[in-house]
C-alpha cells in the first residue's frame, strides 16, 4: 500500500493510513469514527498543531490570529471557505496567538495574520496579511509548485 497517506483525525489525534486515491470519499477515523475531513478550518493548541505537523503527510496551511485582530477576524470566513475548497488535498489549522504565545514565538509570527504552508513537516510558504478565500487557494496551490 505505497499510496497510502498518514492523515492525523481532526477529533481524536490517531494517525489513519488512507489510500491517497480514497481522500475524497468520506474517510472515517479508525479508532473514534468521525469524519477525518470536516470542510472547515481546525482550532489547535502547540501539542495538536506538533501532531499535525510531524504526523499528517497532507500540506499542512496554518492561519495565526488573535480575537483581537480586526483583519484576522475579517480573514476567517475567507479562511473557512479555502478549507471548504483545498480539503482533502490540504490540511487547514488556525492557531490563535493568544492563547499560544510560545508556538507563535517559535515560528518568528511577527505580524497577524500569518498564513504558512508547510509540506512534509518542512516550511515552504509564508505570507502576512489578510487575504480573500480565491486569493488564500491560489497562494496555498502555487505554494506547493514551487
Amino acid at each position: 500500500m505505497s499510496d497510502a497517506l498518514h492523515i492525523v483525525c481532526p477529533h481524536c489525534l490517531v494517525v489513519n493510513r488512507l489510500p491517497a486515491a480514497r481522500l475524497g470519499e468520506g474517510a472515517v477515523c479508525g479508532r473514534c469514527k468521525r469524519a477525518l475531513f470536516l470542510g472547515e478550518p481546525i482550532p489547535v493548541d502547540a501539542a495538536s498543531f506538533d501532531e499535525f505537523l510531524t504526523r499528517d503527510q497532507l500540506p499542512l496551511l496554518v492561519d495565526f490570529w488573535a480575537p483581537w485582530c480586526g483583519p484576522c477576524r475579517m480573514m476567517a470566513p475567507a479562511f473557512a471557505q479555502a478549507a471548504r475548497q483545498l480539503e482533502p488535498h490540504f490540511r487547514l489549522l488556525k492557531v490563535d496567538t493568544e492563547a499560544e504565545p510560545a508556538l507563535g514565538q517559535r515560528l518568528g509570527i511577527r505580524s497577524i495574520p500569518t498564513l504558512i504552508l508547510w509540506q512534509g513537516g518542512r516550511e515552504i510558504a509564508r505570507q502576512a496579511g489578510a487575504m480573500d478565500a480565491g486569493s488564500i487557494v491560489r497562494w496555498a496551490r502555487d505554494g506547493l509548485r514551487r
